[in-house]
């Protein structure tokens, strides 16, 4: 498996669709890459030699913010919405959706399973006596 940025990417699948595996990099980006380090986008991974993996990753390098440093920079803005007390930032510290949809109903990917609130089974609610005949022992 050829390693760019520190990940491996699908060596059976073609150049353009493994590059999608790098965070940051979709479609577009994958054929402009391509394209300015001169590797054909029908190519499989598996067949590129150490030069043109090295080609690629100067590249994304050189123009792209891909991998790790994009993850930092997108943490980094976030952290700096909730330290300037933005309704955005607020948004984010309360795991609540930022961009304006509804909570009344939905919204449990990003708030979580839902927490039962007044809710007592039978079972907790009585707690169980002992026999009378094993408390004289």
């Amino acid at each position: 498996m050829p390693r760019i940025l520190g990940v491996d990417i699908p060596k059976d699948k073609r150049i353009d669709v493994s590059l999608r595996y790098l965070y940051g990099i979709g479609a577009v980006t994958s054929a402009l890459i391509l394209k300015e380090a001169g590797i054909d986008p029908a190519k499989r991974a598996k067949e590129l030699s150490e030069d043109e993996v090295s080609r690629i990753t100067a590249v994304i390098q050189k123009g792209y913010r891909a991998e790790g440093d994009l993850r930092r920079e997108i943490s980094q803005n976030i952290k700096r919405l909730m330290d300037i007390g933005s309704y955005r930032g607020l948004r984010h510290k309360k795991s609540l959706p930022v961009r304006g949809q509804r909570t009344k109903t939905n919204a449990r990917t990003r708030k979580g399973p839902r927490k039962n609130v007044g809710v007592i089974k039978a079972a907790e609610a009585a707690p169980k006596k002992a026999p009378a005949s094993a408390a004289k022992k």
